[in-house]
């Protein structure tokens, strides 16, 4: 029988061989110049072939039905469908520049080609993320330059996002241009939000409260939500990791008479308490939580529905839910609710409504300290725009209402927030090469009055659009939102104290961009991106740590705060599979007051990415990214605490290998593959979560004692990243077109 198997395998080999078919042509562009090394792949015979300096091909194929795709570096791929029974000659395969597909709409409020937008944007598309791929877009976004992911406890891991190296608070996160993420979500939101939902992201550093009010002062993230049209009718992707970390996601799209839809589910389970560094409390926060989402567009209506509910807890290895509240053992158990809706219609090609509603519930935690709240922000806003001979009105209408409520005495009755607001857009394209933006703001807080925000913006780019220059102005405030400053307070046991009663914090940034894109015929592309900027904030909203280390003070700023330095972004693409992108950004960051110049906490100096990609063919590819963070200024507990006042240079490489099966993919690697943990003695105190032997002073103050002689007390918020140490995963994607 085998060697009935052998011949028939050879007979099989033989006949395909003579039915094997020529398969020429020529791939140029849309000027008809051959583009060389423009690669072509049939996947059903595993077989490619690269155009020579001409841009010609000729590849063997057997006689049946099946598809031819063409790509090359900066052009749409294209799909041809060939009936092969002889020899063909395809003639003249035209590719089209995707330079234009590049469409951004955070800057402008409208939809355009971001080399033709006067604000400079970053644009991140989801495939950039599979390179590392994360259970949120909280872990994603570290990937990003000049982006951080900052955790502010070592318990129950929440963080915030760090733009240019400022606040976490002072970075607006917008769901499809809608202001979803903010307040309580700000804090275990991010980490709610999956991956998977994401069809890019686009960054805007520094002020944009011109088109999107308060909370973006210092940058903003917009994430695009993928649309029904753009997936497969069935995916599922899955992956697992050596800490027994489980992501699941499916989705799905459907039609219903004129309504087409996606259904997407994420689910993420992490139960497996570890404790590598020996301090009796668990490394990395245990989390369940699903996210159910479902978009629908009809005609002119997109709508857009969330779910969101996680279980998280972090504490000491012996915690159970018995203890919940309780304080024999110390555990910080967070419940969170969420729900969201969101939607535009476009009433005109003129006409845009936009809307927002989401309510969001936590139960939790933090010890023996009991911390329940409730928020709902509804938001509606209408766009206007017209074209007046050479300028572009954009005139909006934004309405915006908080209302918030916790059980703690900082909020003794419902707090509510109206904030209606009124700005105005003019984009000049002066010519092909010249273009002005201006725009003014008009916000009307309940709380803090008349709120007024101008911003300009001029770019310039030469004929074939590969080159632009932008210099942009704009200011941004903020106001002050209790649980996203108190919380530290709650994980820690300290005391919340105003000073004073807060002003809004506002901000003047000026931003120069270059950037340089070259298309080389040879078959690679260069793509620079740089930016010098400088933010100076005035009524700066900056906690204190120091003063009492049981406190968290609040105050305005009577000096001023600066945030100035340098990015650049260099991408580099290759016809032979290989990938580049490396990322760099100095930040110089000060706090000037009575004379006096100081360095904000938790404040990098330097941080870079970068990324790696080979595709050894179609089917197979490789993936090295990094992240270096410098060093930051901590938050001690006093001239006597022993912890070091810096946190070390940070260096985080992850390695992933991908294999393609026709509708299958399979990948694997590891993370942080040179085992950066920060020190296990992060934790104050971490034998004592209740403070049990230590002794206060009148003021509060903890005195020096033979049992504590670094008059230390218990604080997680000593924190500035990820106790996860090295680890391994796997994983799979499985589509259907």
């Amino acid at each position: 029988m085998c060697y009935q198997k052998i011949i028939g395998l050879f007979i099989f080999m033989m006949f395909g061989l003579s039915n094997a078919q020529n398969i020429s042509g020529q791939v140029t562009d849309q000027d008809g110049f051959p583009l060389m090394g423009a690669t072509l792949f049939n996947k059903k015979f595993n077989k490619g072939v690269i155009t020579n300096q001409d841009g010609f091909f000729t590849i063997k194929l057997p006689a049946s039905s099946t598809r031819l795709v063409v790509s090359y570096v900066g052009f749409n791929s294209k799909t041809l469908a060939l009936e092969i029974d002889s020899d063909l000659d395809l003639g003249q395969i035209i590719l089209v520049s995707d330079r234009l597909n590049e469409i951004v709409v955070t800057g402008t409020l409208r939809q355009v080609s971001k080399l033709d937008s006067p604000v400079p944007i970053e644009l991140y598309t989801s495939e950039f993320f599979r390179a590392n791929p994360t259970p949120s877009i909280f872990e994603a976004i570290e990937s990003i330059n000049g982006v951080r992911p900052q955790l502010n406890c070592n318990v129950c891991n929440t963080g915030d996002i760090h733009i240019n190296g400022q606040e976490g608070a002072n970075t607006m996160v917008l769901i499809d241009g809608l202001p979803l993420v903010s307040g309580l979500s700000t804090v275990y939101g991010l980490t709610g939000i999956p991956q998977s939902l994401i069809e890019q992201v686009e960054v805007i550093k520094g002020p944009a409260s011109t088109l999107y009010g308060s909370e973006a002062i210092g940058g903003v993230i917009n994430l695009i939500t993928k649309r029904p049209d753009d997936v497969s009718s069935l995916s599922l992707e899955s992956f697992v990791s050596s800490w027994r970390e489980l992501n699941i996601d499916l989705g799905t799209k459907y039609r219903l008479g004129n309504i087409k839809g996606l259904l997407g589910v994420n689910y993420f389970n992490y139960s497996n308490p570890i404790d590598d560094n020996a301090d009796g409390f668990t490394d990395l926060t245990l989390q369940h939580r699903i996210s159910i989402f479902n978009k629908i567009h009809s005609g002119r209506h997109d709508l857009a529905i969330r779910y969101f509910y996680e279980d998280r807890w972090g504490g000491q290895m012996q915690w159970e839910p018995k203890f919940r509240g309780g304080d024999e053992v110390y555990g910080e158990s967070i419940f969170t609710s969420r729900f969201e809706i969101f939607g535009k219609y476009d009433i005109s090609d003129q006409i845009v409504l936009q809307y927002s509603l989401n309510d969001h519930h936590q139960n939790s935690v933090y010890g023996s300290t009991q911390y329940n709240a409730v928020q709902t922000i509804g938001f509606m806003q209408g766009v206007f725009s017209k074209t007046i001979a050479n300028h572009l009105m954009t005139f909006g209408a934004a309405y915006r209402w908080t209302q918030y409520n916790d059980n703690t005495p900082a909020t003794k009755a419902i707090n509510t927030t109206r904030l209606p607001g009124l700005f105005v857009q003019d984009e000049w394209k002066i010519n092909e090469s010249h273009t002005f933006l201006s725009g003014l703001r008009y916000d009307r807080n309940s709380i803090y009055g008349d709120i007024w925000t101008p911003r300009m913006s001029y770019k310039w780019n030469n004929n074939d659009k590969t080159t632009a220059l932008r210099l942009s102005f704009g200011t941004g405030y903020r106001v002050v939102n209790v649980f996203t400053e108190d919380h530290a307070a709650l994980t820690g046991a300290r005391d919340v104290v105003f000073n004073e009663d807060i002003l809004p914090e506002k901000s003047w940034n000026l931003n120069i961009n270059w950037t340089h894109k070259i298309y080389s015929s040879q078959g690679f592309l260069l793509d620079f991106d740089s930016s010098m900027f400088k933010t100076v904030f005035s009524n700066r909203i900056l906690p204190d740590y120091e003063t009492n280390p049981n406190q968290i003070i609040y105050e305005n700023l009577k000096g001023s705060s600066t945030s100035q330095g340098v990015t650049l972004n260099l991408n580099s693409t290759f016809a032979n599979g290989f990938r580049v992108g490396v990322g760099a950004t100095y930040i110089d960051s000060y706090v000037s007051e009575n004379g006096i110049r100081t360095r904000p906490l938790l404040t990098e100096q330097f941080s870079g990415n970068y990324k790696l990609s080979y595709s050894f063919n179609p089917r197979f590819k490789t993936d090295v990214t990094g992240v270096l963070i410098g060093p930051m200024k901590l938050p001690l507990l006093g001239v006597l605490d022993p912890r070091p006042s810096e946190s070390p240079m940070i260096h985080i490489i992850n390695l992933q290998m991908t294999h393609q099966f026709s509708d299958f993919e399979i990948y694997a690697g590891v993370k942080n593959l040179l085992d950066f943990t920060p020190d296990p003695n992060s934790i104050a105190r971490a034998f004592d979560p209740f403070d049990e032997a230590v002794e206060f002073d009148g003021n509060g103050q903890v005195i020096p004692t033979d049992l504590n002689p670094n008059a230390l007390s218990f604080d997680p918020s000593y924190v500035f990243y990820s106790n996860q140490g090295l680890r391994t995963f796997i994983g799979f994607r499985y589509s259907i077109d």
